[in-house]
């Protein structure tokens, strides 16, 4: 995913900072699509042609940037803001205003990605609200792709990321498996502490014996040769979710 952004400063040198930041930002990548010194500059543009994404100063001649965004959100499809300042003071102001994030200047390219990361966030999540597909947004290799959690058969906690497993390939996913039950417990049923699988791919439960382990549980799925261990605390939830 690559997000429109629109920078809103009444300062040339400010508005080449961050076009220069963007440019350095990866996940997700950011395309600038324009530069306004001033509120009315910055409708003109997105009247025009719109954006994903604004980066906006609170303090510019005329219009300010807390009336800007006031402006915005009565919006059809109003854009996401980032305010970005040399003012700490505003933060809350900013934020009752349903701003995504507030950067003070000077502008650091971490902070700048993170901030690029929750507008993406946010706009995958505006997507589920809608009626689209659920998905994960998955970023790997300096690019972002959308999974369709439909299309996922299972999710696996390995060290410090999720292995998503579809039927054609392997995603590496950042997350943590905690929120992902919790979010999609519809769609999926844990089977070991490390490990969620899709409900509508179970299609056996299935007992085997261990020469080191003993005795155990694991689940066939639609989509893959592999078996997913289940313990015996998930055992009944697995069974459940097979006969449903």
């Amino acid at each position: 995913m690559t997000l429109k952004v629109l920078i809103v400063d009444d300062e040339a040198l400010a508005r080449s900072r961050l076009r220069t930041l963007l440019s350095e930002c990866s996940e997700p990548r950011a395309d600038v699509v324009g530069e306004a010194a001033n509120a009315v500059q910055a409708m003109e543009h997105i009247q025009r042609g719109g954006c994903d994404l604004v980066l906006l100063d609170i303090h510019m001649p005329g219009v300010d940037g807390m009336t800007l965004a006031r402006t915005l959100r009565e919006l059809a499809a109003p854009p996401a803001v980032v305010f970005i300042t040399a003012y700490a003071e505003h933060a809350v102001q900013a934020f009752d205003l349903e701003a995504v994030d507030y950067l003070t200047k000077p502008v650091r390219r971490e902070r700048l990605q993170q901030a690029l990361q929750k507008v993406q966030r946010l706009r995958a999540d505006s997507a589920v609200d809608v009626g689209l597909p659920e998905s994960l947004i998955i970023q790997e290799r300096g690019r972002s792709e959308r999974v369709a959690l439909a299309d996922v058969i299972y999710l696996k906690a390995e060290l410090k990321y999720i292995t998503v497993r579809t039927a054609d390939k392997e995603h590496i996913f950042d997350g943590a498996l905690s929120d992902l039950e919790q979010r999609y417990a519809h769609l999926f049923v844990r089977v070991h502490r490390n490990a969620l699988v899709s409900r509508r791919a179970v299609r056996a439960v299935e007992k085997h014996n261990d020469p080191v382990e003993g005795e155990g549980w694991t689940v066939r799925l639609d989509g893959v040769d592999e078996r997913l261990a289940v313990s015996r605390r998930q055992l009944a939830a697995v069974r459940e979710a097979l006969m449903s």
